[in-house]
């Protein structure tokens, strides 16, 4: 595994290699005069050269590559090679002739890993991430292709990429001013996105109701950690009322939220919405500091600090039944089949013993609010060392074919699923070559996050079969609460924030400390605490974000 490299480090890698590259190298396959050779060369019906395509499919066989996240999960199977990258291997050839390789990728450092191969010139031909501002970073370097133009050229043979990301999706990060798409949006089909979740059988053990308010979630979280032995018995030192990760603001998210006042304005959400855990947006830090109460109640589990991403010890925690509430997820307990919390607490416990999902923490309005996702998931991009654009959009289109994502979300009748007799899909435990190392294998099916199955009232009732071993009223509870009083910040396209460049990361990491720091300290140091590291993240770079961001919207929109 490689070092992680600074990202300062990182920019002059990138700068000296394309500079060393020469202009041909820096430009390849993204150049105006290659992009134009590319759309003269290619059509859909027959030209002559490297470039000729026949009714969409290549004369000579083209090879590309593409990443693919490396979860690391105990008893999967190799990212890069099984039963499902052989069945689109095997269909992009045939259809297309392009040969595809898959480069794993971690998961949970994948920005690091990313940003190490992108300055090496070593970046698969498709690239995918969560963070828009590395790319917008390698962006400007000259080191991502705009896709603008060949989506023009070529957006006759893309009817399946269009037909599932819309308008919307493909054109949702083009710059107003220059029009150029560093990168498409993939589909988010649940926006549903955090998740309140408390043991439902510790609560019937202690007769109470689920709790409807932030008091009342409060003194559930006492009488968990007041009944410790009627709970865990000889294990009641290790009773974790609320546990929660280093990743407090998704971790905290539903109940920080609530401590946003319901009247705050649109503009107000854009301007301090840089950071997605919402740690800018006023009223936060009361939420902070109610976090900050309960853990020096020793209502929270006192060792999430100390391990970072991709660390397993409170999963393990949460399936060994110390756990009485968490924040995550909208469905995080009723994933993995067996192996996930849900089927290791009933394994373990028995069938009584389950997460169950709630919804206590209100604003000062009485709404539920809370923030789900926007119709965008992942952004796919291509590093300018991609030498086949067009085999790479070619690539996107077959997966976004609905009969071929299907079968990845699906996968074999009678081995991952069976069909009920009313259609519905259930979803079965599989083990070895077939087994599936994300929910529905959206790590392949890379443009679309979320089952959908072409008929929505389909798609519910399947859903809610989707977890094997998995009760659906709980499926179907966890769906309702992750979307009650949901709103998604409003889109304001004002392009390019020069301020965010390079600082996704940096920012991230300050607000982590600002968040662990406040957390934890001493209640009577809190607010010094919260100044000294919140002033310290708007030096870095937060406040010039939030003085850009004004500014663009007052210049787009005002």
């Amino acid at each position: 595994m490689k070092k992680t490299l600074p990202l300062v480090l990182v920019f002059v890698m990138v700068l000296s290699l394309l500079a060393g590259c020469g202009k041909s190298s820096i430009t390849s396959g993204t150049s105006k005069t290659e992009q134009a050779n590319a759309s003269d060369n290619s059509s859909e019906s027959t030209s002559s050269g490297e470039q000729e395509l026949v009714d969409g499919r290549f004369t000579k066989t083209r090879k590309i590559t593409v990443e693919v996240y490396d979860r690391g999960n105990e008893g999967g199977s190799k990212p890069e090679d099984n039963f499902y990258t052989d069945f689109i291997k095997e269909g992009v050839l045939r259809d297309h002739n392009i040969e595809v390789e898959f480069i794993p990728v971690p998961r949970w450092t994948e920005v690091d890993h990313l940003n190490n191969m992108l300055a090496a010139g070593e970046a698969p031909d498709i690239c995918v991430t969560y963070s828009y501002p590395t790319i917008q970073a390698y962006a400007n370097m000259g080191g991502v292709i705009d896709l603008a133009p060949y989506l023009e050229e070529y957006k006759p043979l893309l009817t399946n990429l269009w037909e599932l990301l819309t308008d919307e999706n493909i054109y949702y990060d083009q710059d107003p001013v220059t029009g150029t798409i560093w990168a498409l949006e993939a589909r988010l089909v649940r926006t549903q996105r955090i998740n309140t979740f408390v043991r439902e059988d510790w609560l019937k053990k202690l007769n109470m109701a689920e709790p409807t308010t932030l008091e009342e979630f409060e003194n559930m979280l006492f009488a968990f950690k007041n009944n410790a032995k009627l709970l865990l018995g000889d294990d009641a030192d290790k009773m974790i009322p609320f546990s929660i990760s280093f990743d407090i603001g998704w971790r905290a998210n539903n109940l920080l939220v609530s401590f946003v006042p319901d009247n705050v304005t649109d503009k107000e959400l854009f301007i301090y919405g840089f950071d997605d855990r919402q740690i800018e947006w006023p009223g936060v830090k009361e939420g902070v500091r109610k976090l900050n109460e309960w853990y020096n109640a020793g209502l929270i589990w006192k060792d999430f600090a100390l391990y970072k991403e991709g660390d397993t010890t409170e999963d393990n925690l949460i399936k060994a039944g110390y756990v009485g509430s968490f924040m995550h997820n909208w469905d995080y307990p009723y994933r993995d089949g067996e192996n996930g919390i849900h089927g290791t607490l009933q394994r373990m416990i028995g069938p009584e013993a389950a997460f169950i999902a709630i919804d206590p923490f209100q604003n000062n309005a009485g709404k539920h609010k809370k923030v789900t996702s926007s119709t965008v998931d992942r952004k796919v991009f291509f590093p300018s060392t991609n030498k086949e654009p067009v085999a790479s959009l070619l690539y996107l289109d077959w997966i976004s074919k609905f009969e071929n994502r299907k079968f990845l979300q699906i996968g074999e009748e009678g081995v991952t699923h069976e069909v009920l007799a009313d259609g519905t899909i259930k979803l079965l435990s599989a083990t070895g070559e077939k087994i599936m190392n994300s929910p529905n294998n959206l790590d392949y099916t890379i443009t679309i996050n979320g089952l959908e199955l072409g008929d929505p009232s389909l798609t519910a009732r399947s859903l809610a079969l989707g977890y094997p071993g998995v009760d659906a009223r709980y499926i179907e509870r966890a769906l309702y609460v992750g979307a009650n009083d949901g709103f998604t910040p409003k889109k304001f396209n004002v392009g390019e924030i020069k301020a965010e460049e390079g600082m996704g990361q940096v920012l991230k990491e300050k607000r982590d400390v600002l968040l662990t720091k406040a957390v934890t300290c001493a209640p009577e140091e809190f607010d010094a605490v919260w100044e000294r590291y919140f002033n310290d993240y708007l030096d870095a770079g937060g406040r010039a974000i939030q003085e850009e961001r004004k500014l663009k919207f007052e210049q787009f929109y005002e």
